[in-house]
């Protein structure tokens, strides 16, 4: 069996989680077996994992796991594992499955991959692939332990209706007492997170200061994107950090990444390199960035950037 890890912040699923589900559906295909899906606490319409091809739906309702707390997530996962008699366990690579993968191998005694970005091959060896050195080169890592633990890079494919809802089976584990006391949570209503978002428009400190930071944002409303920076603007306080891609950042895969007067530091495109369309405006033809786009726009971003809304105007207008 392969069993995946959904989480559901505050009840509530994202599309990290109908993308693990789906790639844990795929996978279990491969190795011919079933896909069953895991939700802790308090989650609602559980039972819509069955769409994404999860045959069976599993929550453990212990309100102790209400909050993120990754000792006794991992606990629950593992205990849920070895009930369930599951080879294969994924989880998303997020914050929180990046905390739990490595407590959930030595649990499990597994061998484990993190941040795989494509469907494990199981003909001679069960074998996964990710990126590494800064998404320069890509591994095949074959895991040889009997239990599997991967984590899954957040758009690395899209999520897929395969399926029906399923019943929502109770599954008994005791995780204990919360060892984490949450007294304050503080979420960013209104947009898409960046790990999840699809289209993505970033600035450097080419803007020259936090006062122009309007135009990345009418650009991104009119693409219904989400806003990024680079460091040094994050650092400046010109920009919350919640908003820094790069290697000491946030890593995304969007679809599209917009980045506007940004040289394209090492660091940060070992962030964003895994973008599948990257779109650099520059007015320096020596900037780096130019090297990893697929287009460059050689030219003042404070001519280029309002011009790129308005004609978007336009055309949605048209």
């Amino acid at each position: 069996m392969v069993l995946v890890y959904a989480e559901s912040p505050k009840g509530k699923f994202k599309k990290a989680a109908f993308e693990a589900v789906t790639y844990a559906h795929k996978t279990a295909q491969a190795m011919g077996t079933e896909c069953a899906a895991l939700t802790l606490g308090t989650v609602e319409d559980a039972g819509k994992l069955g769409q994404y091809g999860a045959s069976k739906v599993y929550n453990i309702a212990d309100a102790a796991l209400n909050n993120f707390d990754s000792q006794l997530v991992t606990k629950a996962i593992a205990e849920a594992a070895q009930q369930l008699g599951a080879s294969v366990v994924i989880v998303s690579h997020s914050s929180a499955g990046k905390s739990v993968l490595g407590r959930l191998a030595a649990r499990l005694d597994a061998g484990s991959v993190p941040g795989a970005n494509s469907i494990p091959t199981v003909d001679g060896g069960f074998k996964v692939k990710k990126n590494v050195f800064s998404g320069k080169a890509i591994a095949e890592v074959e895991i040889t332990s009997p239990t599997k633990v991967i984590s899954l890079m957040g758009n690395s494919l899209p999520p897929e209706v395969v399926g029906a809802d399923v019943a929502v089976e109770n599954l008994a584990v005791s995780v204990g007492a919360a060892r984490v006391r949450v007294k304050e949570v503080k979420t960013i209503e209104g947009t898409v997170p960046l790990p999840e978002a699809e289209l993505v428009v970033s600035a450097g400190r080419g803007m020259k200061g936090p006062e122009n930071w309007g135009i990345i944002e009418e650009l991104a409303k009119e693409l219904g994107a989400t806003t990024a920076c680079s460091r040094p603007v994050a650092d400046t306080g010109w920009r919350p950090h919640h908003e820094h891609v790069g290697q000491t950042g946030v890593a995304i895969r969007p679809n599209l990444y917009i980045a506007a007067g940004i040289s394209g530091a090492i660091q940060h495109l070992a962030g964003v390199n895994s973008s599948k369309v990257i779109v650099v405006i520059n007015k320096d033809p020596e900037a780096p960035f130019f090297k990893a786009a697929t287009y460059g726009v050689c030219a003042d971003l404070f001519d280029v950037v309002p011009k790129l809304t308005a004609a978007l105007k336009e055309f949605k207008n048209a």
